[in-house]
Formats: structure tokens, C-alpha cells, sequence
């Protein structure tokens, strides 16, 4: 594992995009940086991280996907790994919310974006994005995240967090290889409020209630609406209402 780390950078997930475009990279290359001024969630949404107190972190991959058909795979081994090692820590009540932000009861505690390359000899290289809240304690006007360090009043090596969630992302892409049933089994067992009736919305519509059956091989939410129809909704299409 090749580590690059930087004092302050707008996102480390475009560095890693620009250094692999420009030399190749070692397998497992990663970047983190103590500052993020432009850190990105999913569909857009911006990352905000107090300097210093949280992991950011990108983790460049090759030779993983050979088809678009894997490409969820990659979302469900990397929010586990974060669930695996936040488990060693005795985070408790940890869970995924779709399709990969990882909970402790109904607070975030990380997100998580990857992004994929396809290039022109039909090679797909990955930058996976974790943002991990370690040490922040203060989340005014961010109601809905929390901390390592709130959950347990304690405080972390972020240095070693990376190490364990890049060899734990080893150990599950490996597994994607030989058995990505279990990976799938074991992501549905922790998917957030699964089973549990619940509210969600459509744009500007009215809520409505559902309940979370799992989630499609293409990444698509599957909900039992209350007229007894199985209903998938894709990412930009639905909002979690908790």
C-alpha cells in the first residue's frame, strides 16, 4: 500500500483521478488528506469535515471490475469493510443505509463515493471515497451525523483506521472473486431499517410509507409500498425520510 498524505486538498478523490491519468499507479495507492475543501457525496452533496478530526480518504483499485454488471458489488464490500473495522472498535448498532452511508443508530458516521474510469482497452480502474467521522464531537446545524469519538467518548489513530479499512477492502474484494454471495448476504443482514415501515418521498409529492425488502443486484431499492406492490427505485429517484 502505497499512502500519500496531504495537508489540505479540495478533493482526494480528484487527485487520485489526475495522478492516474498521468503515470501509473500502484494497486491500493491511497491518498488522505487532513483538510478537504471540496469533498463530495453522492448525487452531488457535499462533504464537510473539521479539520484535522476525521479520516478523508481515497483508495485507487485496478483490475477489480471486468464489467459494468459488478459494479454495486463494489459499493457493498466497501461499506462493509468500514462496518468491519468501525465493529472492532465496539461501535454499536452499526448499519448501511442505502446504498452505502454507514449508521450508528440514526446517525451517519460515513460516507462513501466511488467512482469508476473506463478506458478506451475496456480496463476499469475504481477511486473509492471514505469520509469517516473520527474525532469531531461538534455537529451543529448537522443533525443527523455523529463521531467515532461521540459514540464512545474516545478518541483514534486515524493512521490506523487506514491501514484496516485497506486491508479489509483487500480481504472482501478477494471475497468478491470466490463467494460475493456472502458479501451480499451479510450486506442485507445490516442494510438500515430493512423490515421496518417508514416514510419516503418522490421529488416535491406527498410522502408515503414503505417498507425496505432489500436491494436489486443493480443497486436499486426494493420497497413493499402499502397497495402490496414491489416497487425499485434507483438513487436519485427516492428520498429516505428518518
Amino acid at each position: 500500500m502505497k499512502l500519500i498524505k496531504l495537508d489540505a486538498i479540495d478533493s482526494t478523490n480528484d487527485f487520485l483521478k489526475g495522478m492516474s491519468a498521468k503515470q501509473e499507479l500502484e494497486n491500493y495507492t491511497v491518498v488522505t488528506a487532513e483538510n478537504q475543501t471540496k469533498g463530495k457525496g453522492q448525487m452531488g452533496s457535499v462533504w464537510n469535515s473539521e479539520k484535522s478530526k476525521n479520516l478523508i480518504m481515497s483508495v485507487f483499485v485496478k483490475d477489480l471490475l471486468v464489467g459494468i454488471d459488478g459494479i454495486y458489488q463494489l459499493n457493498i464490500a466497501t461499506a462493509l469493510a468500514v462496518i468491519q473495522v468501525l465493529k472492532t472498535f465496539d461501535i454499536k448498532n452499526l448499519s448501511i443505509k442505502w446504498p452505502n452511508d454507514i449508521m450508528s443508530d440514526n446517525f451517519k458516521l460515513a460516507g462513501i463515493l466511488i467512482e469508476n474510469s473506463f478506458k478506451s482497452d475496456g480496463s476499469i480502474t475504481t477511486i473509492i471515497g471514505i469520509g469517516l467521522n473520527v474525532n469531531q464531537t461538534n455537529f451543529e446545524n448537522l443533525p443527523k451525523a455523529s463521531s467515532m469519538s461521540v459514540v464512545t467518548s474516545s478518541n483514534f489513530d486515524k493512521d490506523q483506521l487506514v491501514v484496516l479499512i485497506v486491508e479489509q477492502l483487500k480481504a472482501n474484494f478477494e471475497l468478491l472473486a470466490s463467494n460475493s454471495q456472502i458479501l451480499w448476504d451479510n450486506y442485507l443482514k445490516v442494510l438500515f431499517k430493512k423490515g421496518v415501515p417508514m416514510a419516503f418521498a418522490i421529488d416535491n409529492q406527498k410522502p408515503f410509507m414503505g417498507i425496505i425488502k432489500g436491494v436489486s443486484a443493480a443497486g436499486k431499492l426494493i420497497l413493499l409500498l402499502e397497495n402490496d406492490s414491489i416497487v425499485e427505485f434507483g438513487l436519485k429517484e427516492i428520498q429516505m425520510l428518518y
